[in-house]
C-alpha cells in the first residue's frame, strides 16, 4: 500500500506517528485552531505559518530545529537567574525531559544544566567586575543557591574563585 505524493509536495510539511499497533502513520501537521489542513503558498495543505503553527521539533539527528533551539535559547537567557526545572525547558520545545536533555545535549555541546551554570557564571563574572556588590549578593543574583555553590561552580568552571576573578578583573583595570 503505497501514497501518492503530489507533485511539487514540500515534504517538511510532513510528521510520522506511531498509532496503537506500533506502525507508522503518516500524517499532515494540521493547524491547532480546528484541526483543519490549510493550503500553504503552493497550494498544497500544511502548516499555518506564524505562533500557532506546529514545526517540528527535532531534527533529523536528534537536534532541536532551529526554532525550538532559538525559543529554548531566548527563554534560557531571560530565567537562568531563577530555579530551573528540567520539565519547564522541556515544555517551551514540546518535548518529555528525557528528549530534551538528549536534543539538547546534540545541539548545544552541553547538557542544560552545564548550559544554564555558564549563563550564570558569565553573568556573576561582569558583576565581580563592574560592581560593588557583596560577592554573597551576586551569587543569588546570579541564580546561584548560595555564596559555596557558587564558589564551587566557579572553581570547577574557571578555575579561580570569585574573589580571584574580582582581583584580577580590578588590577587588570589599573594596568
Amino acid at each position: 500500500m503505497g501514497l501518492a505524493m503530489p507533485v511539487g509536495f514540500d515534504q517538511s510539511r510532513i510528521v510520522f506517528q506511531g498509532n496503537a499497533e506500533g506502525s507508522l502513520g503518516l500524517n499532515l501537521i494540521r493547524d491547532e485552531s480546528g484541526g483543519q489542513e490549510m493550503p500553504g503558498e503552493d497550494g498544497v495543505p500544511g502548516p499555518v505559518s506564524g505562533p500557532n503553527s506546529r514545526q517540528p521539533t527535532l531534527n533529523a539527528k536528534g537536534r532541536l530545529s532551529v526554532r525550538a533551539a532559538s525559543r529554548v535559547r531566548q527563554f534560557l537567557d531571560e530565567n537562568f537567574t531563577r530555579k530551573l526545572a528540567l520539565a519547564e525547558m522541556a515544555a517551551v520545545c514540546g518535548l518529555s525531559p528525557y528528549h530534551f536533555v538528549r536534543a539538547f545535549s546534540r545541539t548545544f555541546g552541553m547538557p542544560p544544566h552545564q548550559y544554564v551554570l555558564g549563563l550564570r557564571l558569565d553573568f556573576a563574572e561582569r558583576l565581580l567586575a563592574d560592581s560593588g556588590m557583596t560577592i554573597a549578593d551576586i551569587a543569588h543574583s546570579s541564580g546561584f543557591s548560595s555564596q559555596s555553590h557558587f564558589t564551587t561552580v566557579m572553581k570547577k568552571y574557571r578555575q579561580m574563585t570569585p574573589l580571584q576573578a574580582r582581583m584580577g578583573k580590578l588590577s587588570a583595570k589599573f594596568r
